[in-house]
């Protein structure tokens, strides 16, 4: 789930897409979520983009890599080369360039995987011990994750708990807003599953919004009395 929200200040805010799916019918799904400078997120997927199309003695693209992990390499690769041919040297140099990934998606021939992809082009790997990923503004959405998460949870109670970490973040960081984009995919199906936009006036996010708000206050309130 990713939200579309992007803002160079609280009076210039605009709405992108920051998930994107490339799929070979059958034979791969590979999906990235994007955070960070937009120019540089835009300017990686135009590239991914190019490359899928370019001529196949060219350098390899995401559709013809033969894993994920030469996937992420490539994203890696990718990342790392915008963000150093915009960035400006010396004592400037700061994070104003800057982007995370997250990549994931399955090839025939392999498992599901999903990695998280720094501006370096440094990327880890999803496992048991760091189960799932977060980029962008984490810090009021990650507790809620931390504390609810189970690896064993269906893919209803997933979207769920998604939902309510996204409601905290949006409450507390103007940074972060709807819409969300949502998708999800099945294992070995090699095909996109359910895929929906959750717009500000959707029911089922409303009623997650209220009903989890008067849950917190309503645990807040049974919670012994601190005594002096």
């Amino acid at each position: 789930m990713s939200d579309t929200r992007t803002n160079a200040g609280v009076d210039n805010i605009s709405t992108f897409r920051k998930m994107f799916t490339w799929t070979v019918p059958g034979e791969r799904v590979i999906t990235l979520m994007a955070a960070g400078n937009l120019a540089t997120t835009q300017a990686v997927i135009s590239l991914l983009e190019e490359r899928c199309k370019a001529p196949k003695d060219r350098a390899p693209s995401i559709l013809e890599a033969p894993s994920m992990f030469q996937v992420a390499q490539i994203v890696g690769d990718m990342l790392r080369e915008v963000i150093q041919t915009n960035a400006v040297s010396g004592q400037q140099a700061d994070a104003a360039f800057n982007a995370t990934l997250i990549v994931g998606g399955q090839i025939s021939t392999g498992v599901p995987r999903l990695f998280m992809i720094y501006p370096e082009g440094n990327f880890i790997e999803a496992s048991e011990d760091s189960p799932f990923f977060q980029i962008g503004e984490t810090k009021y959405g990650r507790p809620i994750l931390v504390r609810s998460y189970d690896a064993d949870m269906e893919f209803d109670d997933a979207v769920k708990l998604l939902m309510v970490s996204f409601d905290s973040t949006i409450k507390a960081n103007l940074s972060v807003g709807l819409p969300f984009d949502l998708q999800i995919y099945e294992i070995d199906t090699m095909r996109i599953g359910h895929t929906m936009r959750i717009e500000a006036d959707n029911a089922y996010f409303q009623s997650i919004s209220d009903d989890w708000g008067e849950a917190l206050k309503q645990a807040f309130h049974s919670l012994p009395n601190f005594k002096f």
